[in-house]
């Protein structure tokens, strides 16, 4: 993935567990707790209801109508509405859709490195004037069928998210959510522990501190912050750090956030962007913000029109917008690594104004063109090659004032070849230039794209639109004007197909090799790495000293402060009176189901009627031998999909299926016809014929011992989809030097990889949890670190049993008893949706019994079957927070009677702003803290996110879980207004993963052919769930939770800063673990031999000593 593609900050939330319309009349009914809302005096102009037909009139109360666009390639409306009173923006992008969702964005300019657009967005969610009590935003949103609500922070702009299940929820919280955008209560307690406090160790914290520690030094941001201040001028807001710089942080006081937020944080400077369908219309919309929210605007004296005096629109009126062309630079950033084997690179090109949208749709699909697959000409040169010199070349493009930028981020480059790099791709471009552009695969490259654009529409709808409103509200004309052009794509694709080679080669040369660039070297150092880890020390060393013993009592009593006056009670009567919709009244999609073959019974009970779609199959053919479920939805496409049992594969082999995996849909193949494509052949015509195409381990995040293969298509191309799924699986030849290729990239991609503090930790839980029977641990990046070079080296001393052991995979992937494939999407309007199968299937699988799936509770090993006393502690030079898993036993399958206690019992762990939030989140201990459970193991874990003090959360955790068992009233104690926000939340969870077409046919797959459960088991859930009471919940806490803080009932992972590493140690084995402290290096040239030994290990547990 490349490195560097979204530099958003802060998205709230990010580790969660597990993974409706209601009708209402124009005026919703509220209970006496949200009259307040509209006390103040309406305008005269408002009446109380307005007629459907009176929506496109040029005014609603005090809002005109700026803008209305409607496509003609979609169904979705968008009006543009803006306050003359107050200048508050709202924008509705209308469409049918069982999800609402609101982005409510503020421009957000800021000159220096403070980091209070950051910091800002934080404070926001600890309290509003009208509603003081920290997260009760988030507690009145779980109640109206949300998950919480979210934000991001990025270069120009603050967006804060809510997304609700149906439009009454969603227009309940509207009036609260402004209230705290514009008029929070930022006080000094906030301040202390969202954004930067000192713990009582004399150690640096706080949410947002923990964040940036975890940001500042990886090879992205270093990156990104060089280009920043190279291609931005002194004055311009694009130079600045927005998240905030450590040091920064560390003098940043709540005062200057205030000022900041005063004079950006306005109704004029302030979007609210809404994506969905109401029962009432747009009516809706406007008559809460009229005349819930306008009058509060109003009486805070906001009510000075669109452009009050003195106003400055940031970034389009401000020196930032003064923007001149760049000039041609080279810098080298090093960043922390003990690998110095590979880099990274970033250049910047000068781009199109940003109103020009053909040209920069244009550049879109050059990109796509370069480098969208095995074929592209850069991928050719640079990637499919024994020796690559990149693992990936990412076009990208950032919206900035008068002209776009065009960052190229170049991934995984030799550090040998960093300097000539450049140089390099630029020679290529040239050459690509004069050659001409290949018009065939250029018409290829517009089409498929405009059916992946068509595709993501048909499941996001107007949500897709979402980033252009925004865009376009931070930089565009005021009035709109610009909307329609942004939105037309369908329009750029007609022109595009028009375009001659020579316009493409202009293209190129204008942006790509005549314009000035500047370009960024990333250098991994391990002196750097150790330099900053002695630095942190003695800084931290110096402080304490500086504070003394009285410095530090200080400090730790203005925690304790802090903390007391953010966790003051909510009244009860406040979340009461927010109503909670009614979930019988949630809008599902239907999806119609069949099995076919397999000698499986099918599942009867809990389906949706399905009588067409029998008749529909019947119809086609005879009785298939083998497993085939339709499901139904109206669709413009329909997705197939093969699930390949692993359960036989010996487990030698399981290290080769990453390579399988990564190869698949790049090897030579022997169709159906008998004719031989090479490789180029197949990505090409997979591209012309396809939406999309992939394959991984598993279906929605379970099963990960079946190898899925899936392809999308419009619903002409079904038959081709189904050849392909037999050609590729069947007929791919092993060619060894396309297996050359693919292990040679894999191999570079390694030393990235373990730069990732997540995945480094999830290969170590892998290896500690399950054994050499289980595909994922031996996929990890570890256990990878050691096949791959082992598989270079057979492919060059041996490379026929290197085809012997892929040919040998294949036979156990094609076992008859382990097969089972999946059409989703437009069954009914198929012609021969049975038959087809039959045509290109019949005579390979033979009629046998389908084997149950295997499950991941039969890989575990003696440690995960028995957790208990062991944790591995791993140096990570990469990284300056800290990750860790705690994992304890739970119940195992997916019908178990405890599940629906345990899913809430979990829920009011997890929720936004409850439990974990409050006392480790909002202590600053960690940025994310979830308990999770997963159901096909049996397994229960604690996770801790970029952890600034690791033990300490944990014993926060410990301390919560135990509080609430013990039923400590008035410290730690469980109320019914949790109990139903986190029924609530389930609601919205359960919705949202069946909100598109295509979600809920998988999910009818994934429940009847491999959990075994009936077609809508997740909704039928939501009956049992409301039935569960509190003291169920308690008792699953205590069953299943409070075995996860003990170590006797379970074990530990954590990868931490080499420069935590011993206090982690010491800490762990007092608290009753057995310790095995691991360091994750890799010398380049022990990385290029077979020998090449994955890690270092010291044991500190009292058995090896």
């Amino acid at each position: 993935m490349p490195f560097a593609l979204d530099l958003r900050l802060c998205s709230r939330r990010s580790v969660v567990a597990f993974r409706s319309f209601r009708s209402h009349p124009g005026s919703l009914q509220r209970s006496r707790f949200f009259a307040h809302l509209a006390s103040s005096p309406r305008p005269l102009t408002q009446s109380p209801l307005i007629s459907a037909s009176h929506i496109m009139a040029q005014s609603y109360g005090n809002f005109d109508l700026i803008k209305r666009v409607q496509l003609d390639y979609t169904d979705v409306v968008l009006t543009k509405w803006r306050s003359r009173i107050t200048g508050l923006s709202v924008v509705h992008l209308d469409y049918e859709a069982p999800i609402v969702k609101g982005y409510f964005a503020v421009g957000t300019e800021i000159f220096n490195d403070s980091g209070c657009p950051h910091t800002l967005e934080h404070l926001v969610f600890m309290g509003s004037k009208k509603f003081p009590y920290k997260g009760i935003i988030d507690h009145l949103a779980n109640r109206g069928f949300s998950n919480g609500t979210n934000a991001w922070t990025a270069e120009d702009h603050t967006c804060y998210t809510v997304s609700t299940a149906g439009g009454q929820g969603f227009l309940q919280i509207l009036p609260i959510y402004v209230d705290h955008i514009l008029y929070p209560t930022l006080t000094q307690s906030a301040y202390v522990t969202e954004v930067h406090h000192i713990d009582p160790s004399g150690s640096d914290s706080g949410v947002v501190y923990s964040e940036m520690q975890g940001r500042e030094n990886t090879s992205a941001d270093l990156m990104n912050l060089s280009m920043q201040r190279l291609v931005y001028p002194e004055g311009s807001g694009y130079r600045s750090e927005v998240g905030g710089l450590m040091d920064a942080l560390r003098t940043l006081d709540v005062q200057q956030i205030r000022d900041y937020h005063a004079k950006y944080y306005v109704p004029h400077n302030l979007s609210l962007i809404v994506a969905g369908k109401f029962t009432g219309g747009t009516e809706s919309l406007l008559s809460v913000v009229q005349n819930e929210i306008e009058p509060t605007l109003i009486a805070n004296g906001q009510n000075k029109g669109v452009r009050p005096p003195g106003w400055v629109r940031p970034f389009v009126e401000t020196p930032t917008a003064d923007r001149v062309a760049f000039k041609n630079q080279v810098d080298t950033i090093e960043f922390p690594e003990k690998d110095e084997s590979v880099g990274e690179l970033l250049s910047v090109f000068i781009g199109p104004p940003p109103n020009d949208y053909l040209e920069r749709k244009a550049l879109d699909i050059l990109s796509t063109y370069l480098t969208s697959s095995a074929v592209a000409p850069l991928n050719k040169e640079f990637i499919e090659t024994d020796n690559p010199l990149c693992t990936y070349i990412y076009f990208d493009e950032e919206v900035r004032p008068k002209f776009i930028n065009l960052p190229v981020y170049i991934g995984s480059v030799p550090t040998e070849h960093l300097d000539t790099f450049n140089g390099k791709l630029n020679d290529s471009l040239r050459k690509i230039v004069k050659k001409g552009i290949d018009m065939t695969r250029m018409s290829m490259v517009i089409n498929r794209d405009q059916r992946q654009f068509r595709s993501k529409l048909e499941s996001s709808k107007g949500d897709a639109f979402s980033s252009l409103v925004i865009t376009d509200f931070i930089l565009g004309p005021e009035d709109g004007s610009e909307l329609h052009a942004a939105m037309d794509e369908i329009t750029y694709y007609e022109e595009l197909r028009k375009w001659t080679s020579d316009q493409w080669a202009a293209l190129i040369e204008k942006y790509y090799i005549n314009s000035p660039s500047v370009v960024i070297h990333g250098k991994p150092s391990a002196d750097l790495a150790d330099k900053l880890e002695k630095n942190e020390k003695a800084r931290i060393e110096s402080q304490v000293k500086l504070l003394g013993p009285e410095g530090l009592a200080k400090a730790t009593d203005e925690l304790e402060k802090a903390k007391k006056d953010n966790d003051a009670p909510i009244p009860e009567k406040v979340l009461t009176d927010f109503p909670v919709p009614d979930v019988s009244s949630i809008a599902w999609i239907p999806v119609q189901s069949v099995e076919e073959g397999g000698k499986v019974k099918p599942i009867s009970t809990g389906r949706t009627d399905n009588s067409k779609l029998v008749e529909h199959i019947n119809a086609d053919g005879s009785k298939l031998p083998f497993f085939v479920q339709f499901d139904h939805v109206q669709s413009d496409f329909v997705s197939i999909h093969a699930l390949l049992s692993l359960a036989k594969l010996p487990d030698h082999l399981r290290p080769v299926v990453t390579a399988y995996l990564s190869s698949f849909f790049s090897l030579p193949v022997t169709t159906s016809s008998g004719e031989r494509l090479t490789h180029e052949e197949v990505v090409a015509k997979l591209d012309d014929e396809t939406v999309s195409y992939e394959n991984e381990l598993g279906m929605q995040g379970y099963f990960a011992e079946t190898f899925r293969v899936s392809i999308k298509v419009e619903k002409d191309k079904y038959e081709a989809a189904v050849r392909w799924m037999k050609d590729l699986i069947y007929g791919a030849e092993f060619d060894l030097q396309r297996l050359q290729v693919t292990c040679a990239k894999i191999l570079q991609s390694l030393p990235e990889l373990k730069r990732d503090g997540n995945t480094v930790l999830s290969a170590y839980s892998c290896e500690l949890l399950y054994d050499e029977s289980s595909t994922p641990r031996s996929n990890a990046v570890l256990a990878q670190m050691k096949a791959i070079p082992e598989l270079v080296k057979l492919l060059r001393e041996h490379p026929e049993s290197v085809r012997k052991d892929f040919e040998e995979s294949r036979k156990y992937l094609t076992d008859p008893s382990g097969i089972r494939f999946s059409v989703t999407g437009n069954v009914l309007d198929l012609p021969k949706p049975k038959s087809t199968w039959d045509k290109y299937f019949g005579k390979l699988i033979p009629n046998t019994p389908l084997n149950q799936i295997k499950l991941a509770n039969k890989t575990l090993s003696d440690v995960g079957r028995n957790p208990q006393k062991k944790a591995v502690v791993v140096s990570l030079p990469t990284i300056e927070s800290s990750f860790a898993t705690y994992t304890a036993k739970t119940i195992q399958g997916f019908q178990n009677a405890e599940y629906p206690a345990l899913r809430l019992a979990l829920e009011v762990l997890n929720a936004t702003e409850s439990y974990l939030w409050r006392y480790i989140r909002g202590s600053g201990l960690a940025y994310g803290a979830s308990v999770s459970c997963d159901l096909e193991v049996g397994h229960l874990s604690f996770s801790l996110y970029r952890s600034s003090n690791t033990l300490q959360a944990y014993r926060e955790a410990a301390k919560v879980v135990e509080g609430l068992v013990k039923r400590t009233v008035g410290v730690i104690f469980l109320d019914t207004t949790t109990v139903d926000a986190a029924k609530s939340t389930i609601v919205y969870n359960i919705a949202r993963g069946v909100s598109t077409p295509g979600g809920a046919a998988v999910t009818s797959f994934v429940n009847q052919a491999l959990k075994g459960v009936n077609q809508n088991f997740n909704r039928d859930l939501l009956e049992k769930y409301q039935t569960v009471t509190k003291d169920e919940i308690l008792a699953a806490l205590e069953k299943y939770c409070l075995p996860l803080f003990s170590p006797d009932t379970s074990v530990a992972v954590i990868v931490a800063a080499p420069g935590k590493v011993d206090s982690t140690v010491d800490g762990m084995r007092s608290l009753g673990f057995d310790v095995e402290k691991q360091t994750l290096e890799v010398d380049p040239e022990e990385l290029e031999s077979a020998d090449s030994e994955e890690s270092e290990s010291e044991s500190d547990s009292d058995e090896d000593r």
